[in-house]
């Protein structure tokens, strides 16, 4: 899965986005997301100062992700024997491979490193410089893991971002697509095992000949890629059958794949 650099500060500053791949978004899911880092603690201070700011920008609250801040933990600890900033150090995986080691899942994932003597000091910082502030306040971004690591009189602190992808098994998936195709009057006909493995396949379809073959993958199950809705406007279809796979490798990035047997 190719990756596109959305924006990067040389020093603190780090955004990558997941592509959206058709063709013919904790360690996962909420439960990951639930606990929250110690009353107090620099890393509650930093989450309720995010918080409040995206509040005051009209935004939704960002969701506390422990893989993420797990990643987050690993990374301000090298930075604070380094004693300098970075985004990777040498022989380090780059930030999406680290949150994925840690158990996140995402569609897109955000990171700010920063050092001061303190929480407040460092959050003033993020929102002085503009690639750190559009971090925090990314109306996309949705979860966070942050770490702050002391190192004498000075505090090292990350905070990744995400936008989380829950974790759904094959059958939880294509019950989301077929919703979908329901509410655009389709009919689902009992043709999953062929479905999925048509979805397996890179060209063609497995069981009876269908009008048309989609395949597509996506982080987002929520909406059916646009080149799909199209299709169904046409009025040429009438019933449909969704099947699910297994993706391979795409950098860290969470996707599902799709295969659509429509008739």
């Amino acid at each position: 899965m190719s990756t596109m650099l959305r924006r990067f500060a040389i020093f603190t500053a780090l955004a990558l986005l997941a592509l959206v791949v058709t063709s013919t978004s904790h360690a996962s899911g909420s439960a990951a997301r639930s606990s929250r880092p110690q009353a107090g603690a620099p890393e509650s201070q930093l989450l309720e100062a995010a918080n409040r700011d995206r509040a005051s920008a009209g935004l939704h609250p960002l969701q506390w992700d422990m893989s993420l801040a797990a990643a987050a933990r690993q990374h301000a600890q090298r930075m604070a024997q380094a004693n300098t900033l970075s985004h990777q150090f040498t022989g380090e995986p780059p930030v999406q491979q680290r949150a994925t080691q840690a158990g996140a899942r995402f569609s897109m994932i955000a990171e700010n490193v920063a050092q001061g003597p303190s929480a407040a000091h460092l959050h003033q910082q993020w929102m002085h410089s503009p690639p750190h502030r559009a971090n925090l306040l990314d109306p996309e971004l949705n979860a966070v893991g942050i770490a702050v690591v002391q190192s004498g009189g000075t505090l090292f602190a990350v905070e990744d971002f995400s936008v989380a992808v829950p974790t759904l098994n094959l059958d939880a998936q294509e019950l989301q697509v077929a919703a979908q195709l329901s509410a655009h009057g389709l009919r689902m006909v009992n043709a999953i095992a062929d479905a999925r493995k048509t979805c397996e396949m890179d060209r063609g379809w497995f069981g009876q000949r269908p009008a048309s073959v989609v395949r597509y993958e996506t982080s987002d199950l929520s909406r059916l890629p646009d080149d799909v809705a199209q299709k169904l406007q046409s009025g040429k279809f009438h019933t449909a059958a969704v099947g699910a796979c297994e993706v391979g490798s795409s950098a860290g990035f969470t996707r599902f794949r799709i295969a659509i047997l429509l008739f």
